[in-house]
């Protein structure tokens, strides 16, 4: 069972999200927040797996809020779940620590699919979305790798790179004549050596420390 915390200033958004979340089997609500502050007060209480945040809350900001919660709940992954599809809050969100971006008018279907995907560590973006984001925000200058880029193998480097641009761990055991599951667990080394939480953040290291190049 995936446990979901929402995080909503309108109670008839939350009421109508938590209506979605809960005629799922396998996912559950276990929580509501009506301001940031709420947010990351329940996220420590409860430590749901998934927390849907929306962008615009009282008190405190969804992507300050995310950050909040990313720090202090580890284990809990945040979607921003907003009407607000501006490029350059989407890259304040992910760099804050948000596993992924839905807009509030997308079909149901996608919005418990979404859910399910960021709970298996999965990215939430699409990969074409995550390049164009990161590529927009990265053109000036470049901070230096993370300490624990030192540590990585060569195979998990390159692992690096190609999950960076995109593909799917199908695709790069294709490309680099690997298992799938050999695949996976160079991924799980790689994010753990650089201290990342996920597949998306790996992206905007990438990016960032210029690693990966826009049209790359």
């Amino acid at each position: 069972m995936t446990s979901v915390l929402i995080a909503d200033d309108q109670e008839l958004v939350r009421s109508g999200v938590r209506l979605i979340v809960d005629s799922e089997p396998d996912l559950e609500t276990v929580g509501e927040a009506e301001s940031g502050v709420a947010a990351v007060e329940q996220a420590r209480r409860l430590r749901p797996d998934v927390v849907l945040m929306d962008l615009k809350m009282p008190e405190l900001g969804g992507i300050e809020a995310t950050g909040r919660i990313v720090g202090a709940v580890p284990g809990t992954r945040v979607v921003i779940l907003t009407t607000f599809d501006r490029s350059e809050l989407v890259y304040d969100a992910l760099v804050a620590g948000a596993s992924g971006f839905l807009l509030k008018d997308l079909p149901s279907r996608q919005l418990v699919a979404g859910v399910r995907a960021v709970a298996r560590g999965e990215e939430l973006l699409a990969p074409s979305i995550t390049r164009r984001l990161i590529a927009e925000f990265t053109r000036t200058g470049h901070r230096p790798p993370p300490p624990g880029y030192d540590l990585l193998t060569e195979r998990e480097a390159e692992v690096l790179i190609l999950v960076a641009r995109g593909r799917s761990n199908a695709e790069i055991a294709a490309e680099l004549y690997l298992s799938v599951q050999t695949v996976k667990t160079h991924v799980a080394r790689m994010l753990g050596k650089l201290g990342l939480r996920d597949r998306v953040q790996a992206v905007v290291l990438a990016y960032e420390c210029g690693l990966v190049r826009p049209g790359e």
